[in-house]
């Protein structure tokens, strides 16, 4: 007799440690633009581990409910580790200062205090965010290769009805958030110039190309 998937999945939770899941205990809700069209925004519940105080790597869902679909990643950088990117790397890259400035960022649930502690931190920090799923143009699976996304750094970007469609359903205040943070947050000085690249007017994004395959034959000597 076959097992059923229930019982496999209790074995699995007694036998392996599911460690790297685990170590997951920050969840935020923002949204993200593709680097190319600021038309095609989505919002995105990241939740995060934090392997230091300097570095958190988030797993991306489309939602907070069972169910939600995993559509990508988030790396997230100090200002200190930032500088320190080779120039070329640093046009993947976006700020976080209006996103959380304006309390567009929020951590679902959490009290007041805490989650000021929290903006804090994340504040002068950097993302660099890879989207797998499309979940915007309805695609049910995966298609295609990443997508380069980026974040708001400016009044009149997002859309306006995604934002009143969040504080109704989570019961809060985006604009109060933002507020409350312009008075009680210190705030970083302007972002990097090299991060936030679309604001040149032209953007990044990935494409596939077809090149040669290189079998073990072609692999250089250690």
């Amino acid at each position: 007799m076959l097992a059923t998937p229930q019982a496999l999945d209790v074995g699995r939770d007694l036998l392996q440690s599911f460690a790297p899941l685990k170590a997951v205990h920050e969840h935020v809700c923002a949204w993200h633009f593709y680097a190319h069209d600021m038309g095609r925004q989505v919002e995105v519940h990241h939740y995060c581990s934090h392997p230091s105080e300097e570095f958190r790597q988030c797993c991306l869902f489309d939602s907070d409910q069972r169910g939600a679909r995993l559509i990508g990643l988030e790396y997230i950088i100090s200002e200190r580790l930032f500088r320190e990117l080779p120039e070329q790397e640093k046009k993947y890259w976006h700020s976080h200062r209006y996103e959380v400035g304006s309390g567009l960022l929020v951590a679902p649930r959490v009290p007041g205090l805490a989650e000021r502690q929290d903006m804090q931190k994340l504040i002068g920090t950097y993302g660099k965010t890879w989207h797998t799923w499309q979940v915007d143009r309805g695609d049910p699976l995966p298609y295609g290769p990443p997508q380069l996304m980026m974040a708001f750094t400016g009044e009149g970007q997002v859309l306006p009805e995604l934002v009143a469609e969040r504080d109704a359903r989570c019961g809060i205040s985006t604009a109060e958030k933002g507020k409350e943070r312009r008075e009680k947050l210190e705030w970083p000085p302007s972002p990097d110039p090299a991060a936030d690249h679309w604001q040149s007017g032209t953007a990044w994004q990935t494409t596939m190309e077809q090149v040669a395959f290189k079998g073990p034959a072609n692999r250089q000597p250690a």
